[in-house]
């Protein structure tokens, strides 16, 4: 296989020859849902069965060139509604319809059609797939048959988040009359739940097909450099879908389960790297000579720095993402990178040149100001050659937008150029998302010092330690059992911090870009405590929307799950910048609150607003069906 990207190309062939022309009006042909729905149409197609290994192989790629086709929507979908991009003078409408929340059906990126294809494409898959094909005693097949479902129950995730209740079918429409003489459901996320998740549970524990391992060149860019892709990092494992799912959907035990099933029992098979340190937890140096160099303080002990994530042959940390083709005569490219002002497709030399000055979308200032208000933490060695070392902190702010962006100079010194997407990856989970959205999970079941813990210290040994007092009894023994990654069998995969292990395989999430949030078996401690961060939050949170707690323990707990989980969202603001994600976050947060009803049953609503007050926007984000696209 020289290509991936060929064998996408390949698969419209075969497949029509397999399955029929009508496919072709489902799968390529039609320009929006509604004439998928209510096609006037009269062509047949003929059926095909995927009964050899090669011939799903090539359908299988074939579902992810649909995935292709739609990871700019996905993007922009996710982001433009959020609060972390603005705009310029540059920016195109539809982007800007995006922005302010008045973009109709005629919107480029508002197509609900290119997730019905994927999901087609799935469904006749799943339907005609052989799946009783052994190599020896081995099936090969049910691994790649998981995947395809989990695709599915994807890309029906995104039309709920996107539309709210949409049409929902399992069979494959193959035929005119399908279309025309539908009846479907509508469902929302729960209901979507409801048909999907139980299917998919017998598949918990599942890896990702590798397809032969490896990695694959694509090709290369202008200057020679070999991108690389990784067919397994092509797939979604379901239990990070079905986590995601159950999340969304506020059944936060089952989600909290899939995520410790993927962490303990599925990333290590695939060879994941967890959530590893991408951090400097010690300078030698002050730290306003280190602010000269911030790349040096987001770097681990072996010069890995966070940025790398992102890199275009970056797999550290990333679980599953689109590779678009490097050029159009490979395949489907994407217009995300110069959207943000980084012309990856260039021809041109020098690398400066391929930073344009059309920027479209630059960093927010909502997004600026949580980073600059971020306090950041460190420890270096005390003059005189004593052994122990000084903990302390600065109101420096966050590494990690200093880290993706790039400042100009001169004339051009009020341009930012976000460098996420200085490649074609377009990235949909993160080992790192996992471990955030465990911890909303957690935070929501009750846990909350659990959730603090993954943005303090990340989940090992040591929250086991008598040190680790603001972890309570119940949690410590929660970690054992019901989320056993600390059982007697696990524990060992997680290693505690020590000031000479750097190696750990799981940091706190906050210490991507905070510094030394951690205690680990530093002489001093770390300011970042859960009393005293909780705490801060609470009264910002009460001050901002006039809230008084009350006075019982239940509703004490309540304000600290609801102050943890504004920890989480600005932490996923941090950590997730750019990444097609933002909005998402934030409506099911807003979601959430609503129906906990801790502060009230439209609580959510008006957070939401909240977060949004500085667009000025025309609609009204306390009315939970302004939330959504229109769909037609």
């Amino acid at each position: 296989m020289n290509s991936i990207f060929n064998t996408f190309k390949q698969i419209n062939r075969l497949s029509l020859r397999k399955a029929g022309v009508g496919l072709l009006c489902l799968t390529m042909g039609l320009s929006s849902c509604d004439d998928m729905l209510q096609s006037d149409s009269s062509r047949q197609i003929f059926n095909g069965e995927l009964d050899s290994k090669t011939d799903s192989l090539f359908f299988a790629y074939g579902i992810m060139q649909a995935m292709q086709q739609l990871a700019d929507q996905y993007v922009f979908q996710g982001e433009m509604r959020g609060d972390n991009v603005g705009t310029t003078v540059y920016t195109d409408n539809d982007l800007r319809q995006l922005y302010d929340f008045s973009a109709t059906t005629s919107n480029q990126y508002d197509s609900a059609y290119v997730y019905y294809r994927v999901i087609n494409n799935c469904n006749y898959y799943i339907a005609h797939r052989d799946t009783t094909l052994l190599t020896g005693s081995t099936n090969v097949v049910m691994h790649e048959y998981a995947a395809v479902k989990a695709f599915r129950a994807w890309a029906y995730l995104q039309l709920a988040r996107n539309y709210g209740s949409v049409p929902f079918f399992t069979e494959p429409l193959t035929s005119i009359s399908q279309i025309n003489n539908n009846d479907f459901p509508k469902l929302d996320i729960k209901g979507i739940v409801n048909r999907l998740a139980p299917d998919m549970e017998q598949y918990t524990g599942y890896s990702v097909p590798n397809n032969g391992g490896g990695n694959h060149g694509v090709g290369s860019t202008n200057f020679g450099t070999a991108k690389l892709v990784n067919p397994a990092l092509c797939y979604i494992p379901v239990d990070v879908i079905l986590g995601e799912l159950y999340l969304e959907s506020g059944d936060y035990a089952n989600a909290a389960r899939h995520y410790t099933t993927y962490v303990t029992s599925v990333s290590k098979i695939v060879g994941s790297s967890y959530a590893e340190g991408l951090v400097a937890p010690y300078t030698t140096r002050t730290i306003q000579e280190a602010l000269a160099t911030p790349n040096d303080m987001l770097s681990t002990s072996n010069g890995q720095s966070w940025k790398n994530i992102f890199a275009v042959n970056g797999t550290q940390d990333i679980i599953s993402y689109i590779p678009m083709a490097v050029n159009s005569m490979r395949g489907t490219t994407t217009s995300v990178p110069l959207t943000f002002g980084y012309n990856y497709y260039s021809t041109v030399s020098s690398t400066d040149e391929l930073y344009v000055d059309e920027i479209q979308l630059e960093p927010s200032q909502a997004l600026k100001s949580l980073s600059d208000s971020t306090t950041y933490y460190y420890y270096r060695d005390v003059s005189g050659g004593l052994p122990q070392q000084y903990v302390g902190s600065a109101q420096v702010g966050d590494m990690r937008l200093k880290n993706i962006t790039r400042q100009g100079t001169d004339e051009d010194s009020t341009k930012l150029w976000i460098q996420k997407y200085n490649n074609g990856n377009i990235i949909l989970f993160r080992n790192t998302t996992v471990y955030l959205h465990l911890a909303e999970a957690l935070n929501r079941l009750g846990y909350p010092d659990a959730a603090f813990a993954i943005l303090k210290e990340g989940i090992t040994e040591q929250l086991l330690d008598s040190t680790r007092t603001y972890v309570s009894a119940e949690t410590k023994q929660l970690l054992q059992t019901t989320y056993p990654f600390l059982s007697t069998a696990n524990k060992s995969m997680f290693p505690a911090q020590t000031t000479s292990n750097y190696n750990t395989t799981n940091w706190g999430i906050h210490q991507h870009g905070a510094g030394v949030t951690g205690d680990g078996n530093y002489p001093g401690r770390s300011g970042y405590q859960f009393d005293a961060v909780v705490s801060k939050k609470m009264e910002e949170i009460s001050k901002q929307f006039n809230l008084t707690v009350g006075a019982t323990a239940q509703d004490t707990l309540n304000a600290k799950i609801n102050a943890v989980e504004d920890l989480l969202c600005d932490e996923y603001q941090l950590e997730f910048a750019f990444e097609g994600t933002r909005w998402y976050d934030l409506m099911r947060l807003a979601r959430h609150k609503n129906e906990a009803g801790t502060f009230g049953a439209d609580f959510g609503g008006r957070w939401l607003a909240e977060k949004l007050k500085f667009k000025n926007l025309s609609v009204d984000l306390k009315n939970q069906d302004k939330w959504y696209l229109p769909f037609e």
